[in-house]
């Protein structure tokens, strides 16, 4: 169930990621909000998550799942550029999660 709430985790922090810019420097009170109420769910269930997993494995997988779906998100919706350097760090990443999860 923690491995699942670490997903939840991840996906939340997609979504606070995304949505840091439309905050245009924290200066719009609803955005700023919503920012500040998915950052808080973030954490809150990467810190649930980590009742049984490793610190360490958490937050790695955290910010991986973070990271691949930021750029993911970013060059299907924003059509931010897939270059194949991106494309390289997307696979290493996936790869690192990848094995932080089959060694906890």
């Amino acid at each position: 169930m923690n491995w699942l709430t670490l997903v939840a985790a991840g996906i939340v922090e997609v979504a606070w990621a995304l949505s840091i810019k439309p905050t245009e420097n924290f200066t719009r009170p609803l955005p700023t909000l919503l920012c500040i109420v998915l950052c808080l769910g973030a954490v809150y269930l990467l810190s649930r998550a980590m009742n049984t997993i490793p610190v360490g494995t958490a937050y790695a997988v955290f910010t991986g799942i973070g990271a691949v779906g930021t750029i993911t998100v970013g060059v299907l919706v924003n059509k931010d550029p897939l270059t194949a350097g991106r494309v390289a760090a997307l696979a290493l990443i996936v790869g690192g999660v990848m094995l932080a999860r089959a060694t906890a």
